[in-house]
């Protein structure tokens, strides 16, 4: 029966595009989830506010629009150390285009243990850790139920996304979105007040605290994004430190980024060999 239905769905999608999103009408107007695009969004809405609407087919307000637009910048540091930055500058160096650039940083970001697809995670989790504190949990029951469904080595620190960093204890982004929060005038709600409390317990008992993803997450769960909504909306989070590291490269003299010398490589293969006389 399902293969019959899918086969209906593929027939009757054969040779053509359907959409609900909108479209080009030649002469009439560009539409975009029932907005014309140049008479109500252009130099009317932000670029923010086009971007959700984009994916989420909602106009955002103004303010979140701003929030949205703040925690992007908290997303893209011009440091060439980092590894998606790493890629756009290589790409810069070696005189590749910019979309190859920064298209190549944003790729190599795209993971579920960091980047935009820790994001998925982030939310989650969060979400089912709601759900455990409406059952009666504590913040220290969830981390505990939370870690006996992952593969987490004895002894070694929790591993919960939204709720560890790498290399440094704690993160400046967390505070300073929630001064943007605040400043814009939102309400901290369920999903970001037990975030708090998860954040509090992990670092009372694993000295571990909450990262961005975490905040994020907790935040535009309240706010009602969906998971998949997040994670779209966040897919090119990288892209403009990546811009600024490729641009870098890119206007020094080609090659000089990282470049390797013989004497860089080691090489474990074969010794020098003399090529034999008789070889043809």
């Amino acid at each position: 029966m399902k293969s019959n239905q899918s086969k209906s769905i593929w027939q009757k999608n054969r040779g053509k595009i359907s959409t609900n999103k909108g479209g080009w009408r030649i002469g009439e107007a560009i539409y975009n989830c029932g907005f014309s695009m140049m008479d109500d969004l252009v130099g009317k809405k932000s670029f923010f506010q086009t971007l959700v609407l984009n994916v989420t087919g909602k106009l955002p307000s103004e303010k979140m629009a701003h929030w949205f637009e703040a925690s992007f910048i908290c997303l893209s540091w011009p440091d060439s150390r980092i590894w998606c930055n790493q890629n756009g500058a290589l790409l810069g160096t070696s005189q590749g285009s910019p979309v190859a650039g920064v298209a190549a940083g944003i790729l190599s970001a795209d993971s579920r243990m960091y980047g935009p697809g820790s994001i998925s995670g982030g939310a989650e989790f969060i979400i089912r850790a709601l759900a455990w504190s409406k059952q009666g949990l504590t913040p220290l029951d969830i981390i505990q139920k939370e870690l006996a469904s992952k593969y987490t080595k004895p002894g070694n620190k929790p591993v919960i996304v939204g709720y560890a960093r790498p290399i440094a204890t704690g993160d400046e982004r967390v505070e300073a979105m929630e001064k943007v929060s605040k400043s814009l005038g939102f309400i901290e709600k369920e999903h970001l007040t037990l975030a708090f409390e998860i954040h509090k317990t992990l670092a009372e008992h694993y000295q571990e605290n909450m990262n961005y993803v975490g905040y994020v997450t907790a935040f535009l769960v309240d706010e009602g994004f969906s998971v998949n909504e997040i994670h779209r909306i966040y897919s090119t989070w990288v892209h403009s430190g990546v811009h600024a590291c490729f641009a870098e490269a890119n206007d020094n003299i080609a090659g000089t980024f990282l470049p390797l010398a013989c004497d860089d490589i080691e090489y474990v293969g074969k010794a020098p060999r003399k090529f034999p006389k008789n070889a043809q």
